[in-house]
Order: structure tokens, then C-alpha cells, then sequence
């Protein structure tokens, strides 16, 4: 799947401008971008968890490569 192009994104601001209206759009764009930035930094905060430690405080890694040999 692309990215829409510019007619697609002049588009969805229009459509925005429509049913919105033009003193709404920035507030809803912060909140948007708010929004984003949280489900960030938790998908982050979630990686950190999964390659980290295992429960006991051994290293992942380490248990990986013994359970191979």
C-alpha cells in the first residue's frame, strides 16, 4: 500500500475543511498528534520490555543461544 499523493492528501484536508470546519482542524490536529506520540513512545516502552530481561533477570540472548547448543 502507497501513500496518497498530493491530490489525495489536498482531498482529505477538504474533506476535513467541509465537515469540521477551519476553527476546528488545528485543535484536532494536536489532539491527533498527541495521540500518536503516546502510541509511540508505549509501543516503545513494550519492544524495551520484550528484548530486555526474562522474568528470572537472565539475559534473553543468552538463554536463546544456550537452549541452541
Amino acid at each position: 500500500m502507497h501513500a496518497p499523493g498530493t491530490v489525495g492528501i489536498l482531498l482529505i484536508v477538504l474533506v476535513g475543511l467541509l465537515l469540521f470546519g477551519p476553527s476546528k482542524l488545528p485543535e484536532l490536529g494536536r489532539a491527533f498528534g498527541r495521540t500518536l506520540r503516546e502510541f509511540k513512545n508505549g509501543a516503545k516502552e513494550m519492544m524495551a520490555d520484550d528484548s530486555g530481561k526474562l522474568p528470572n533477570g537472565s539475559d534473553s540472548e543468552a538463554e536463546g543461544r544456550k537452549s541452541l547448543n
